[in-house]
């Protein structure tokens, strides 16, 4: 039997029993946020490495997911503490648009996947993890990503930390000019 090391799983299969992180000082978060939804946390300080931001601007927020369906699987959400697409302004909504093509021609260049699903969940009934703040899940996928592991024993391998993989967007997006210029047309600063 071939045995495949996954030990940061342990940590997935555990959170529900325990509070995710530090209580986090409600006087940071944005007007309306949350202090329990790593979305406002991570909208509010986006530095710290562990809330695994990979650009943030005035109005969007874009995090990798802490329990990827897939390496480099991202998460775009508004700044701002919204549960519904009809709660979403103008200006957010076309900033979310850019959001996630830029994120998509980033991961298209770094990772270089085959294709892409790109969704979002509404309500708990639909899937969605965490109800109260809208995100997009954007994942990258490869021919033949899909194998026995998944649809016989429920296990996805992810072949890339976390940490490794946000360094790597990070950097592309500090060397990517055009990246500047797309942010400011969002109406927000270059990301971060």
């Amino acid at each position: 039997m071939e045995r495949i090391w996954a030990p940061w799983r342990m940590s997935y299969i555990q959170s529900a029993d325990r509070p995710s992180e530090e209580p986090f000082p409600a006087e940071k978060l944005l007007p309306g946020g949350d202090p329990g939804c790593f979305l406002c946390r991570a909208a509010a300080d986006p530095e710290p490495p562990e809330r695994l931001v990979i650009t943030s601007d005035s109005l969007t927020v874009t995090v990798l997911n802490r329990y990827p369906y897939n390496n480099g699987h991202l998460l775009a959400a508004p700044r701002r503490h919204v549960g519904d697409l009809t709660e979403i302004t103008l200006e957010e909504h076309q900033a979310l648009m850019l959001s996630l093509s830029r994120m998509v021609e980033l991961l298209r260049r770094v990772m270089n996947p085959d294709g892409f699903n790109v969704g979002l969940n509404l309500g708990q009934a639909a899937g969605a993890g965490l109800p109260g703040h809208l995100h997009w899940h954007i994942v990258p996928r490869w021919n033949g990503d899909t194998n026995f592991m998944p649809v016989l024993a429920d296990v996805k391998v992810i072949p890339q930390s976390l940490e490794a993989v946000r360094d790597l967007l990070r950097a592309s997006l500090v060397g990517d000019a055009g990246g500047a210029s797309l942010a400011q047309d969002a109406g927000g600063p270059a990301p971060r």
